[in-house]
């Protein structure tokens, strides 16, 4: 992006000029730390994957900036943030277009897929946030099947949860869930 000079910066121009992305006359600005270089405090994050059974969004055709996992050590305290993940596929495809049931056991399988890759189970996660496109018609069924399956694995105590309708980032996803584990060192 470079501003035409003798024109004024668009709203947008000024805050990304604000934010130093950009110079006043609009060329890039680069990134004075080096990899793997943190600012000070800045706890080291480890990127979670489990291409097994999904890829990284940034690996889309169109690339979506997030991470499916970051894991972090607070003194002898491991926490694990998982992104909302759905039902996709290894190649970034959804699976199982317009059936519920199976869009939510298969968002069930990447979760937990992303949980073993970094040692933990499902009796790590300690909080959930569960989006659902349709959440008047599909409640019902998601906390049929939530529920055999936290009582498949004895779950006890359950994670905290929070429910919330949203349109979610394709027309065919019908469900996506975070979730946050914590687990000692």
């Amino acid at each position: 992006m470079t501003i035409m000079r003798g024109t004024s910066p668009t709203p947008a121009e000024q805050e990304m000029m604000a934010l130093g992305i950009v110079d006043g006359g609009g060329s890039p600005v680069s990134v004075e730390t080096g990899a793997g270089e943190h600012a000070r405090g800045q706890i080291p994050l480890r990127r979670i994957s489990a291409d097994s059974v999904l890829n990284e969004a940034y690996d889309y055709l169109k690339p979506s900036s997030f991470s499916r996992a970051v894991a972090f050590d607070i003194a002898d305290t491991e926490i694990l943030l998982v992104s909302g993940t759905a039902s996709v596929g290894s190649q970034g495809e959804t699976v199982h277009t317009g059936d519920f049931a199976a869009q939510l056991w298969r968002t069930y399988r990447n979760i937990t897929e992303l949980l073993e890759r970094d040692g933990m189970t499902w009796h790590h996660v300690v909080l959930t946030h569960n989006y659902l496109r349709d959440i008047e018609r599909d409640y019902d069924a998601f906390n049929g099947i939530r529920t055999l399956f936290y009582s498949w694995l004895d779950l006890d105590p359950l994670p905290a949860s929070l429910g919330i309708q949203a349109i979610l980032c394709r027309p065919d996803l019908l469900v996506e869930i975070s979730a946050v584990a914590i687990r000692r060192r």
